[in-house]
């Protein structure tokens, strides 16, 4: 489909309801720096509904959606959240970063309705910030750090790791929570140091000489960050000298960043699925092309694919609890266990609507190039206990 025909169906499917449709309310950011995030996600999940619909509907019903703008704003956030209500959603998407989606999703648990944020990896993006029937699409943060922190163990025989941590948003903390968890637990491991940086830092030289002033190089450092700042972090970390492996979290996935590094090798993160055509799993690939047909263009980056997860998962569990009632689907996503999806298998209980472990594939940049070198799924999920921490 051309963007053209994309747009051409959205506008059909924002026709008002028959009685029969089924309306997914997409409270997101259309405008400020979330959009960047959300539409991508977006856009997946109504990829999965036009998908449904193809194939017969859900309940022998058609899907529609509807869309309020948040303006990546947290009070625009609740009014978009109600406005999708009153234009009778029946269950709501919400954006991808816990601050900026919550006042939505908390509209929608007043209503007994299931709510998904579209990516958020922060726990409290479900039951613990929201309540019973929200849910995430995406696997949580600290998955992440623990992925890196074994796989690195086990594949490049990392003894020793350094965290540097940026302390801007939740997100950071959980992905260096999860090393700080897994790690330690290795054979022979030891993190040797740790420190502290803003985003916006224009320089890290007092850190990058804390780590200059170790006995040893650490095997790995743990950069618990996003672009702009880790951009900026690892190109000074390399400049230095500093020949670590340099780990980070999936929100640095993409080659967009690449050109503020030049040549960067030695850096690795861990993604739900490959953007880069590489992905081991067909139906990753067959997804990237039927992004690329909708938009004009494959995906950016992993974060895109949460919100076809999400859509997928709902939607079985609406089938399957016949019903759109919120309590009755939430009942069924809570029984899913390894639920196959194109992107791995999914689990929910009733004390964690999120991804404490995951299958992720792991991509290392070496000379300027982002590749898949392995996949791995952590040998622990991460505790729960760890993860409220």
């Amino acid at each position: 489909m051309k963007p053209l025909a994309f747009a051409s169906a959205l506008a059909v499917l924002a026709l008002p309801a028959a009685a029969e449709d089924i309306t997914v309310g997409f409270a997101i950011a259309q405008s400020g720096w979330m959009e960047a995030y959300d539409t991508p996600a977006a856009t997946a999940a109504k990829i999965r509904i036009e998908e449904i619909n193809a194939n017969g509907g859900l309940l022998g019903r058609k899907i529609r959606w509807v869309e309020a703008d948040t303006k990546t704003d947290r009070q625009q956030s609740a009014r978009a959240g109600l406005q999708v209500i009153d234009e009778g959603a029946d269950m709501m998407v919400v954006s991808c970063d816990y601050d900026f989606g919550a006042p939505a999703a908390l509209s929608a648990e007043a209503e007994g309705m299931v709510s998904f944020f579209l990516c958020a990896e922060d726990v409290k993006a479900g039951i613990q910030g929201v309540g019973p029937n929200s849910f995430s699409g995406s696997v949580l943060a600290a998955v992440q750090g623990a992925t890196m922190a074994e796989w690195s163990h086990a594949k490049r025989d990392a003894k020793t790791g350094y965290v540097l941590l940026d302390t801007t948003i939740e997100y950071n903390k959980g992905i260096c929570t999860g090393f700080d968890w897994m790690f330690p637990q290795l054979e022979g491991t030891e993190i040797v140091g740790r420190d502290t940086f803003k985003n916006d830092d224009a320089s890290i030289a007092s850190q990058i000489t804390r780590i200059k002033a170790l006995p040893e190089e650490p095997d790995v450092i743990m950069l618990c960050s996003y672009i702009p700042g880790a951009a900026s972090a690892v190109r000074q970390i390399r400049a230095a000298g500093i020949n670590s492996l340099i780990l980070n979290g999936s929100a640095v996935d993409g080659s967009y960043w690449l050109d503020a590094t030049p040549d960067l090798s030695g850096f690795v993160v861990p993604v739900q699925g490959s953007i880069y055509g590489d992905d081991p799993r067909p139906e990753v690939e067959a997804f990237n092309a039927a992004y690329e047909k909708a938009t004009g263009s494959r995906p950016a980056s992993s974060y895109a694919y949460p919100g076809y997860v999400l859509m997928d998962l709902w939607s079985k569990a609406v089938e399957r609890a016949g019903t759109l009632d919120g309590n009755a689907v939430t009942t069924e996503l809570e029984k899913m266990k390894g639920e196959q999806t194109a992107f791995g298998p999914r689990s929910f209980t009733n004390e964690l609507h999120h991804q404490n472990s995951a299958e992720m594939q792991i991509i290392e940049i070496q000379n300027g190039k982002p590749a898949v070198v392995e996949n791995w799924t952590i040998s622990n999920p991460v505790p729960l206990d760890v993860l409220l921490n």
